[in-house]
This record gives structure tokens, C-alpha cells and sequence, in this order.
């Protein structure tokens, strides 16, 4: 009897426990279910966002993102993420955060414009963006953010090439109205009216020069060089570039001498291409001492991509040091501005060629050693006629395969003239 009422008893408290835990469980379940978890803090896009806000803002080009109340990013583009706006979660530059938190105090609108230090670049360069703040509903704020860097630029240089333009037609135009005066006033001295009309004549070649070459420079920046592509052949072209230059080297004593493989075909714009060979020798004559040697030659080398053309006209003129081989090719730049002033040079001829190169997919390279004199090296893709057309030598073939050499040969630093072209 005792002991079937301790076996009672254990069931009853056994029962009650039971009860008591599941009672529990039941509880804590539901406190559980009711309590905000991470992912439920965090907002849901679509039910947060107003209708439509979200696909309006995967079609903007500017960098957006959507801040809630506790400044907590509840939508931002991937464009906002590479400027590294936005980090953590949060947004990352403080004078945007301040903006916003301001905007959504007072609901107004609000834009800046800041300088922001480039991740990753350790060079000091600034990313120039322009930020606009604005209510969006109740609680949110709108950010978007523009990358003013490359407008920023390209008005920097457009500022430059207008000074510099300015500068370079003041010149001219103010000594022509100054040897026009001195005409004037010597009107009755044949001889000086005769040295000054010389003089005038100069400086109107100069300004005809130079206004020819922003035109070019202007042009071949507008045109589209495939447009108006065609396989163009390289005998062609330096013929024509020789034969523009051919006066000025008849007047020096330079020989011109072209050389090297024979039925190369380039592919592109033929006017283009033409004008900046015609450059590269016309710089090679112009700088270049009297009684010296010009020499032009194209041959074909391997390349990843496909081969190219190199033509190259190397010169025996004074050189250029390594400071001034860096900005050659910059516009307006020139090495000895004296001495362009006595050649007429304007300081565009080797930005057309960089440019004409760049926009036909090759390159324009140089390797000059003062005293000694310098090779302008032109790489332009090969055309298809090449193949088709030009003989392929021997190699066993000893002069053939010196002319294919051309008038230089490379080495991994630097040309070598070939006796035939550069003594």
C-alpha cells in the first residue's frame, strides 16, 4: 500500500513537471516569435521603398542610396559601393551623413560639392563628386552622388588648350601688326619696306601654320578614323611624307632615304595616316643639322594581337633628353623654343601624331640619345593586303632579308641605323 502511493505520488509531481515545462516551452516560443530578430530589423526594400522608387533608382547613372531614421543604408547602387560610399552598411563619408541628417530634420534639399580621397591609390588624387540630398516620404533620405573627376579634367585641359592657344596666336598676330606699322612709318625707305614685307611674310606662314594644325587636330578628334578606313600602303605613305618635306631638305642638304619591306598595308584612315608620317619626317628635317642623312622604313613584326606595321624615321639630329622625351607629345610642348620659333614649329605636330596613332589602335614610341639623334617609331595594325600581296623572302635569301631589316635594327633598348639608310 505504501508503496503504490509513492509510485502515485512520483506520477503526479512527474505530471505536474510536465505540465509546468511544456507550459514554459509553449511561452517561451511565443516571446521568441515576438522578438525582433537581426534580419526583421533590418528594412525590407520592397516594403520600405514607396512604389516605383526602386526601379527608378536601378536605371540612374548617379551613385544612390536610400537612408532610413537611424541613418542605416536600406538601398544603394553598386556605383556607391565602388566609390566606397557606403560601408558596413553605413554611409561612409561624414559630410554626407551630416547633410542627411539635416534633410531629414527640416526636409530640405540640400548640394555640395566635395573632394574625396581615392581608396587604394596612396598618390594623394581626389575624387571630385557633386552630392544632392532629398526628402524621400516620411522617413527616408535620397543621396546621389555624380563623379565630377573626368568633367573636372577635361575642362582643366580644355582650359590649358585655350591659353595656350591664346598664346600661340598672340604672337604672330601682334608682330604682324607691329611690322605693319614699321612699314608704315617706312614708307618712303624701299629697303626697309622690302625687310619688314619679309618679315610680315614669316609670321603670316606661322599663323597659317598653326591654324592649319588646330584644324587638323580638331579634325582628326572629331572623325572616326573606321569610318572611312581602307588597307592604305606604306610605300604611299612615305613617299608622300618625303615629298612634303622635300623642299626644306634640298634647302639643308639632307638626304632622305626610304628602306626596308615592301608591299606593307596599313589599315585605316588615309588622310589621317598620311598627315602624321608627314609630321614625324618634317620634324625629323626641321631638327636636323645641315648635310645629314633622313631615313623612313617600314617592316612587319609579331605581335600578340595580330602583327603590325612599324614604320620608323630616324634622324642624325641633336637628340632629346630624357626630361623632354616624357612630354613630346604633349600639345604645345617643345623642346627648344627658340628653335622652333627659327623651324616655324608650332608644338602639335607630335600631340596629331599620338592621337591619329591611338585612334587607328597602335602607337607612337621614340628613342632619342643626345648627340647621337632620335627614331620616331609609328605601329599601326597590319591590313589584310599585306599578306595578300607582299612577297614573303627567303630566309636564306642574304639581301633579302637585309632589306626586310630595313634602315635600323632593334635591339631590346634601343635602334641601331642601318648602314644602307644612316652612315
Amino acid at each position: 500500500m505504501d508503496v503504490n502511493a509513492a509510485v502515485a505520488a512520483a506520477a503526479a509531481i512527474a505530471g505536474l513537471l510536465t505540465g509546468v515545462i511544456a507550459v514554459l516551452t509553449f511561452r517561451w516560443s511565443e516571446r521568441e516569435q515576438a522578438r525582433p530578430t537581426r534580419s526583421s530589423m533590418r528594412p525590407d526594400v520592397n516594403a520600405v521603398l514607396p512604389p516605383g522608387v526602386d526601379t527608378v533608382l536601378s536605371v540612374l547613372r548617379s551613385s544612390a542610396v536610400v537612408l532610413d531614421e537611424s541613418d542605416s543604408v536600406v538601398k544603394a547602387s553598386s556605383a556607391a559601393y565602388a566609390l566606397g560610399l557606403v560601408r558596413g552598411g553605413k554611409l561612409a563619408v561624414d559630410p554626407m551623413l551630416h547633410m542627411a541628417r539635416d534633410t531629414r530634420r527640416d526636409g530640405e534639399i540640400r548640394q555640395v560639392e566635395l573632394d574625396l580621397p581615392r581608396r587604394g591609390t596612396g598618390r594623394g588624387e581626389a575624387l571630385a563628386v557633386s552630392a544632392r540630398v532629398a526628402p524621400l516620404g516620411s522617413r527616408l533620405v535620397l543621396l546621389l552622388v555624380e563623379d565630377l573627376t573626368e568633367a573636372r579634367r577635361i575642362e582643366a585641359v580644355r582650359r590649358d588648350f585655350v591659353a595656350n592657344v591664346s598664346h600661340e596666336l598672340k604672337t604672330p598676330t601682334g608682330a604682324l601688326s607691329l611690322l605693319s606699322e614699321a612699314v608704315m612709318d617706312a614708307s618712303d625707305d624701299p629697303e626697309a619696306v622690302t625687310r619688314f614685307a619679309g618679315r610680315m611674310q614669316i609670321e603670316a606662314t606661322r599663323l597659317t601654320n598653326l591654324v592649319q594644325e588646330l584644324i587638323d587636330l580638331s579634325r582628326v578628334q572629331n572623325d572616326d578614323p573606321l569610318e572611312d578606313a581602307e588597307p592604305v600602303r606604306v610605300d604611299e605613305l612615305v613617299a608622300e611624307a618625303m615629298d612634303r618635306s622635300r623642299h626644306a631638305a634640298s634647302t639643308k642638304n639632307i638626304t632622305m632615304a626610304a628602306g626596308g619591306t615592301d608591299g606593307l598595308y596599313v589599315w585605316g584612315n588615309r588622310g589621317q595616316l598620311a598627315a602624321a608620317l608627314g609630321n614625324l619626317v618634317e620634324n625629323a628635317v626641321n631638327y636636323s643639322p645641315a648635310r645629314t642623312r633622313v631615313g623612313i622604313a617600314g617592316r612587319r613584326i609579331s605581335a600578340p594581337g595580330g602583327d603590325l606595321i612599324e614604320i620608323a624615321v630616324t634622324d642624325q639630329g641633336i637628340g632629346i633628353s630624357e626630361k623632354d622625351r616624357e612630354r613630346i607629345f604633349e600639345r604645345f610642348y617643345r623642346v627648344d623654343p627658340a628653335r622652333s620659333r627659327a623651324t616655324g614649329g608650332t608644338g602639335l605636330g607630335l600631340a596629331i601624331v599620338k592621337h591619329v596613332a591611338a585612334s587607328h589602335g597602335g602607337e607612337v614610341t621614340v628613342w632619342s640619345s643626345e648627340g647621337q639623334g632620335s627614331t620616331f617609331t609609328l605601329r599601326l595594325p597590319e591590313a589584310a593586303a599585306s599578306r595578300d600581296r607582299s612577297p614573303v623572302a627567303a630566309p636564306d635569301d642574304d639581301e633579302s632579308a637585309d632589306t626586310a631589316a630595313g634602315p635600323y635594327e632593334t635591339t631590346d633598348r634601343e635602334p641601331i641605323p642601318h648602314p644602307e639608310v644612316l652612315p
